[in-house]
């Protein structure tokens, strides 16, 4: 089973807010996810990111592969700084 790092949307309409959750790549954005792991919210000023660090790096060293914002989210937090493993290939 392959695990992904993504966004989940939450929140009302025009009033977007979003999980940050580890979930099978193969499930739908809104599917039943394996673990939350913190949220994004963007409207706030400036806007808010709350992560569990230490399991978004145990997801990432498993083999996760996170989504191009979470990888930015990512980035931003100091979390990562590289992104070796964690492109995804052209096809």
């Amino acid at each position: 089973m392959a695990v992904a790092l993504r966004l989940k949307k939450m929140g009302t309409k025009n009033r977007p807010f979003y999980r940050i959750v580890a979930l099978d790549n193969r499930k739908t954005r809104d599917g039943k996810s394996l673990a939350n792991l913190g949220y994004y919210n963007p409207i706030a000023e400036p806007a808010v990111v709350v992560l569990d660090e230490e399991r978004a790096l145990g997801f990432l060293k498993t083999g996760a592969v996170p989504s191009e914002t979470v990888l930015s989210l990512l980035k931003q937090k100091g979390i990562v700084h590289e992104q070796k493993t964690w492109v995804k290939k052209a096809q």
